[in-house]
């Protein structure tokens, strides 16, 4: 269990004074200065010694990511970009941060700027996140008011940041897509059927039911009530309750339950949700965000939706259920950015997990059409 002590988010819920004085008196900004003099390799090596994994899905090492930046620097200027666009269904972790906890932000700009040999940062911080922003923009001034950001600066590395708002676009939490959008860890979300959704800080490696009991307060009618969980947000295949209760939440853990990690943005269905009509409207989702550039994802988001929707109602035949889970290999793996894997992959765990539930439902229409005396296609 993550001790209280060893917890990087001091004011996560907002209770708290988020003012540089307020954050100063629970330590942050305490030894700035000297940990940049104990030297890049020194921060380096200390990340890679933590664990730390970055949260857009891969869970790539930090530190060595890090270490992959030059040492020599050979006059071209670099940079420190803040992902915090955050625009996918079920994840709300950085919006916590950046209105109740920017210092520590801000503070770890500085530090990973630093190892980076970057003296600029840009947060880009998603569109609809008004409040936020200006939260986050009032720390920023603080600190240079205070010295602590800017040339010349009390931690001894010169260093600017400048937030940049989104316009909306989900494609813009793709690193590619919002550094071209710039040039024009570690919390979990827990939302859905729980007593008590919420955001909160804990530590990777604790099983979804510890979890879940812990700070949410239990699952709403019971872990018999339980149906399924998308673990890491509207991307990651959705799965099945029993296969989920004493699943490990990590990279490894969810990746043994056929699912991912992605941002710990938990969505949790008990057993009153529909769960074909859930991931209707997800695929509705990725078929509104969909930029249309790759023909596999322009046109197969749509036939996906399209397909879902009419077996949300039970108006299909069983061999399509093949058909569907056919086009989803046909879309993933063959756009240029990974908005088709996303849009593929909940599809085909709803096939995976619930494909009973969709065979009965269309066995309900047909059902329903013969005693109304239409003429209907014998369900294969």
């Amino acid at each position: 269990m993550l001790k209280d002590q060893d917890r990087i988010f001091t004011n996560l819920y907002g209770l708290k004074d988020k003012s540089l004085k307020g954050v100063r008196a629970r330590g942050h900004w305490d030894g700035t200065k000297q940990i940049i003099e104990k030297g890049r390799d020194w921060i380096i090596n200390e990340m890679k010694a933590s664990g730390l994994r970055g949260r857009g899905g891969a869970g790539f090492p930090t530190g060595l990511k890090w270490s992959f930046m030059p040492k020599e620097n050979d006059g071209r200027p670099h940079y420190l970009v803040v992902n915090a666009d955050e625009s996918e269904p079920g994840t709300c972790k950085d919006r916590e941060i950046l209105r109740n906890d920017p210092h520590t932000l801000i503070e770890g700009c500085v530090i990973a700027g630093f190892a980076m040999g970057a003296h600029t940062a840009y947060i880009y911080v998603r569109g609809e996140y008004m409040r936020e922003r200006e939260a986050l923009q009032a720390a920023i001034d603080e600190c240079y008011d205070a010295g602590l950001l800017g040339k010349n600066n009390k931690n001894g590395w010169d260093f600017d940041i400048y937030v940049h708002h989104g316009a909306g676009a989900y494609i813009c939490g793709e690193e590619t897509a919002l550094l071209e959008s710039l040039e024009g860890k570690k919390l979990f979300m827990v939302s859905g059927h729980v007593e008590r959704p919420c955001t909160f800080e804990d530590a990777l490696g604790l099983s979804f039911r510890e979890l879940i009991e812990r700070h949410c307060g239990g699952i709403r009618g019971g872990w018999d009530n339980l149906l399924g969980v998308i673990p890491g947000g509207a991307s990651c295949p959705i799965v099945r309750g029993e296969d989920m209760k004493d699943a490990i939440m990590d990279f490894d853990g969810m990746r043994e339950v056929k699912s991912s990690f992605g941002t710990g943005g938990m969505i949790v269905m008990d057993k009153s949700t529909d769960v074909i009509k859930a991931i209707a409207r997800i695929a509705a989702f990725f078929k509104h965000e969909s930029c249309g550039q790759c023909t596999p994802c322009r046109e197969g988001t749509g036939w996906m939706w399209r397909v879902l929707e009419r077996m949300v109602k039970g108006n299909a035949q069983k061999r399509e259920i093949d058909m569907l889970f056919e086009v989803t290999k046909q879309i993933e793996g063959h756009t240029i950015c990974a908005l088709g894997d996303a849009a593929a992959w909940p599809v085909q765990a709803l096939i995976r997990n619930f494909r009973p539930e969709i065979e009965k439902r269309i066995d309900q229409y047909t059902y329903r059409a013969m005693d109304d005396g239409a003429v209907l296609e014998a369900a294969e």
